[in-house]
């Protein structure tokens, strides 16, 4: 199958006139036969990878799905662009199951979804193994990892189920893997190293802020109703704070729906519907909502308390602006928020090392907060990549104070070094504000040079000193090897007295006042069209039981009011309109357009 022919049927089904970032690449390998694995950014168009090769070659495409509502999504939007896709799910009757594999019996489907857990029970795999099954596309692919923020157990047998199959042809698809986790998923769900791309973790069309706690009722409420009408996600801690933000932003005139693993099932289920189908709601949440949420025009995300890692923050502001829109982030933390997750990790049941590994990713989002550059320049950068400061951040757009740190950080370099890189914050604070525990008897650090040369600051300065070292590139974190804190280049330069460090001053104190949000809507665009095209959107979602994106996004629109279609023809250069929704939606929008 020729590029050619892929940007053909890319076009054709899909509606799109090129490839998003990345996607050629990924693409191209599965086309050609390899393994694979792909990280794309949230937003980066992960389905299609394996959508569209699903299309142009032989064969159905067996795809690993988390959850049943994504699943449920992602069929219902392929039907609807004429693609034949089902999925075998509890939520079906074993009548619409057997069906769904009669259809894969006789040819008739091009994708199958199940979760693992189905997948991997031995009269389904029996069941599949007469099917000519030519690839295995495993969604959410950091599940597999010990490493991945969502290591969930079942995904490790997926190795057995490609064994299964005769180690059929496998791509597996994440957001968000570090190279620990991506060389963890490699050894785990591969019998040979696979073709790999890492597509860039970056999401440019994200503004990144972040702000100390001050009043953070107040703070959420300002924020939200500053962007009323739009859909977003808050969220919050704690069951009883998803019920208190609920209530607060309700009785503010703000449409707001509460989710927590705790409602029951249908309320929680009426939540996330509502919340995919109707414009300008928004949901307040823990950390059980967001996977499988395919919701394009999501406009910001808001985190009233701060998560426990850098890899569940990312993917879950992630969930914002995937049309590729401008969209917002904000996320709020304090002191109070670090001790509460540290404590958290202490009380569960994980191993020593795993503790280990969770205090270094809560260490990484710490230094996130506490950045004395761009925020993305310090993000990216624990994941790898080199970039540039972005101008789409808080401290790019406002800036920050800074005070010369530079015998501290010495302080806490030489700390590093003299213990062998190869502990935590917790462990070299205590060791150089001179604190005789039992770990640093045990280990005679107490008779280090370093010990009690700190003993003149805070425990919350020093914090302060190692986040920022880390954010400015002095540190790294052995993530796979314990969590310790190591040196790089330039932080030996530092420890050397060959170059200074600066440091954010208050940077885990409130902070500033961010400004102004980002316009998604160009101020030239014929509003009044657009909300017309809305509603009729609105309305036919209704009709077919489905989220109004599935109808067609909010891009879709805004470019149909841009170009302000005629006729069929014209419809067809309106990014987003492919054959299968130009014959069902085409003639009612053109309508639309027309006044009619």
């Amino acid at each position: 199958m020729s590029r050619t022919q892929a940007l053909a049927t890319l076009k054709a089904v899909f509606g799109f006139d090129a490839f998003r970032p990345g996607q050629d690449l990924v693409v191209d390998s599965v086309l050609a036969g390899h393994d694979t694995l792909a990280v794309l950014p949230t937003g980066g168009g992960k389905s299609l990878c394996y959508q569209l090769p699903a299309l142009v070659r032989p064969g159905l495409t067996l795809v690993v799905s988390p959850l049943i509502a994504l699943m449920r999504d992602q069929v219902s939007a392929l039907t609807r662009l004429g693609v034949a896709a089902a999925s075998l799910s509890s939520a079906h009757d074993s009548d619409t199951n057997g069906r769904t594999l009669a259809q894969a019996r006789d040819g008739s489907l091009r994708l199958l979804y199940a979760a693992p857990e189905r997948l991997l029970q031995p009269d389904t795999i029996s069941r599949l193994q007469s099917l000519h099954i030519s690839l295995l596309a495993v969604d959410e692919a950091h599940c597999v990892s010990q490493w991945g923020h969502d290591f969930r157990p079942e995904y490790l047998q997926l190795a057995r189920l490609r064994q299964a199959f005769g180690r059929i042809q496998t791509v597996a698809l994440t957001a968000t893997a570090d190279a620990a986790t991506r060389h963890d998923i490699a050894e785990r769900l591969f019998d040979e190293p696979p073709q790999t791309f890492v597509a860039g973790f970056d999401r440019p069309n994200l503004k990144l802020a972040m702000a100390g706690k001050s009043d953070t009722g107040r703070q959420v409420k300002a924020f939200v109703a500053k962007r009323h009408g739009v859909s977003g996600i808050v969220y919050v801690g704690t069951r009883k704070r998803v019920e208190t933000f609920t209530d607060m932003l309700s009785s503010s005139g703000i449409e707001a729906v509460g989710y927590h693993a705790g409602m029951e099932t249908g309320a929680r289920s009426a939540a996330q519907d509502r919340f995919q189908r109707d414009d300008g709601v928004v949901v307040v949440a823990t950390n059980a909502f967001g996977m499988g949420i395919d919701k394009p025009d999501v406009r910001f995300v808001v985190h009233a308390d701060l998560p426990g890692s850098i890899e569940s923050w990312w993917q879950e502001v992630g969930r914002a602006g995937r049309d590729g829109d401008p969209a917002e982030t904000m996320t709020l933390y304090g002191l109070e928020d670090i001790a509460r997750r540290r404590s958290w990790i202490a009380q569960g049941d994980a191993s020593p090392e795993r503790q280990r590994v969770e205090h270094a990713r809560l260490d990484a989002l710490v230094s996130l907060c506490a950045a004395p550059r761009c925020r993305r320049v310090t993000l990216l950068t624990y994941f790898g990549e080199k970039p540039e400061p972005c101008g789409n951040c808080d401290l790019c757009l406002d800036g920050a104070t800074m005070v010369d740190a530079t015998l501290d950080a010495r302080k806490a370099l030489s700390a590093v070094v003299r213990t062998g890189e190869r502990f935590g914050a917790a462990h070299l604070i205590a060791l150089l504000r001179g604190e005789s525990n039992d770990a640093i008897k045990r280990l005679a650090h107490d008779g280090l040079q370093t010990f009690g040369v700190g003993k003149d600051q805070t425990a919350s300065h020093w914090r302060e000193v190692f986040a920022q070292a880390y954010a400015g590139g002095l540190l790294d974190l052995d993530i796979a090897h314990g969590g310790g804190w190591t040196l790089t280049a330039h932080g030996r330069e530092v420890l050397l007295g060959r170059a200074s460090f600066q440091l954010r001053k208050g940077a885990l104190g409130p902070a500033k006042k961010p400004k102004g949000s980002s316009a998604v809507v160009p101020d030239d665009l014929d509003h009044d069209l657009l909300s017309r095209l809305k509603a009729l959107r609105r309305d036919i979602a209704k009709e077919e039981g489905v989220p109004a994106f599935v109808v067609f996004s909010d891009r879709t629109l805004v470019d149909m009011t841009r170009l302000k279609p005629e006729n069929r023809d014209q419809m067809k250069f309106v990014t987003g309109v492919g054959d299968a929704k130009l014959a069902r939606y085409g003639p009612q929008f053109l309508a639309a357009v027309a006044g009619r």
